[in-house]
């Protein structure tokens, strides 16, 4: 087989060296005008930069929340609310998508290129059509105020997204405990979706009002939307424990929501809340409501390391949606924190059949099936989630892993060599580059170990 054209004699200092070329650059300074304040503003990240951080980042944190819902009459229901707000904000030129995601925590968030989610497990909270059109409003005036940007900006940390991976919303409470099957990490997406400031949600909360009154919503289904989401948190903490990490909410932004509107939205209180519609545009989603409840009560379980419950509780969740994809991933992962993997195999394989576009069923399946042996199996599964999610470089070193099973080390080097140029530190890195030395692909000077990697961990 031919070789790889890669060989020539790197020193230990130039591939560590290359590695930290990608977070060199970062912008001096500059101003911008704020588009909903029309006033100067400190802003290191442009608007195309917006854009791309979120097509980088966004797929992967969708991913992880289980993918849109398989239900595409609702997934057009929740896009077209999104459109006829985002048409009349401050910046409707955004490539904004809106999208309802399969995660069963109580939760909603924004990209700062427009990309937004909601989850079902707050779906089946909302009451109304003004309600989710609250939710979603807030959403966009996130985007269109620029917010993440603007703490970017003041953090100094653009240029250096590409080097962060793993950290993600819900991580806590919404199934992080079960990425045990893991090592393909996320990418940057904590960073944009870290705590907003209390003057921020004020702001947000300010422009979903604007937003949802400008379509015609009762502005009263941002009333509704507060006093749900605080009741609930009052009656179970933990219910919120990230939508309240990532959006502070308190008694007065609900007082302060009243008193906009009966100062300046009391005209738009004979706008509709559209309830019955809400209903009848969610009722396939509220047939699984049951299941969810019994998934949410396994994810608690489960972040208290309680796996055996959390095992009941997700048979209890299957028996009621024994296809749903979530379900079924939720279940393979509850065993493989019980090392039961041998039985969460078919979980995870039943989760790739049921929704084969997704890519976390391929994930996890992946690291199954090399843990099996089945590494021709394994390949394709890696193979398959790279084409779902080309931006994640760890599908390539689990190709390379699997090639490396295989016996196919030529293969194998060349996928280890590709994700070495986007990745340099944790132990996949670790591996890869111990294997290239190895194997001869990289000259090196020195013997691989522990001590010699540590600079790049």
């Amino acid at each position: 087989m031919e070789r790889l054209h890669i060989i020539r004699k790197w020193s230990r200092r130039e591939f560590i060296k290359a590695g930290g070329m990608a977070g060199l650059a970062v912008a001096l300074g500059g101003c911008a005008k704020n588009p909903v304040t029309g006033q100067s503003q400190f802003m290191l990240v442009s608007e195309e930069e917006e854009i791309q951080m979120d097509k980088k980042a966004s797929p992967q944190q969708l991913s992880n929340d289980y993918g849109r819902t398989q239900d595409a009459a609702l997934n057009t229901y929740v896009a077209g609310i999104g459109k006829r707000l985002s048409d009349t904000s401050h910046r409707p030129q955004m490539p904004y998508s809106f999208n309802p995601v399969n995660a069963n925590y109580v939760n909603a968030y924004a990209f700062p290129g427009g990309t937004v989610a909601c989850t079902r497990g707050i779906m089946l909270q909302i009451d109304n059509e003004a309600e989710l059109a609250a939710l979603l409003g807030h959403e966009i005036g996130h985007v269109n105020a620029r917010h993440t940007a603007s703490r970017m900006s003041s953090q100094t940390v653009i240029g250096t997204l590409a080097g962060i991976g793993g950290a993600v919303v819900g991580a806590k409470y919404g199934g992080g405990w079960g990425a045990l099957a893991g090592g393909i990490g996320g990418l940057g997406a904590g960073l944009l979706l870290a705590s907003y400031s209390r003057d921020d949600e004020r702001q947000a909360d300010g422009l979903g009002l604007e937003y949802m009154t400008n379509a015609k919503y009762n502005p009263d289904g941002m009333v509704g939307l507060m006093e749900m989401l605080n009741t609930q948190h009052e009656r179970e903490p933990s219910a919120l424990e990230v939508m309240f990490a990532t959006h502070p909410m308190s008694s007065e932004r609900l007082t302060n929501a009243r008193k906009a509107i009966k100062e300046r939205y009391i005209g738009a209180k004979e706008y509709k809340v559209y309830h019955e519609r809400y209903m009848d545009n969610t009722a396939e989603l509220r047939k699984l409501g049951p299941a969810i409840e019994d998934m949410q009560e396994a994810e608690k379980f489960g972040s208290k390391k309680k796996y055996a419950e959390a095992e009941e509780k997700m048979g209890q969740a299957l028996q009621k949606a024994p296809h749903d994809y979530t379900a079924l991933l939720l279940m393979s992962k509850v065993l493989i924190a019980q090392e039961k993997y041998d039985q969460a195999l078919p979980y995870a394989m039943e989760a790739k059949r049921v929704y084969p576009e997704e890519a976390q069923a391929n994930q996890v399946s992946g690291v199954l099936l090399v843990n099996a042996k089945k590494f021709t199996q394994a390949y394709d599964s890696f193979e398959a989630y790279g084409k779902a999610m080309p931006g994640n470089p760890y599908g390539l070193f689990f190709q390379g892993y699997s090639l490396e099973g295989m016996g196919k080390r030529d293969e194998a080097a060349r996928k280890y060599y590709q994700f070495l140029q986007k990745v340099r530190s944790g132990n996949q890195a670790k591996h890869a580059y111990r294997r290239l030395v190895e194997w001869g692909y990289i000259k090196s000077e020195f013997r691989p170990s522990t001590e010699e990697f540590k600079v790049l961990a």
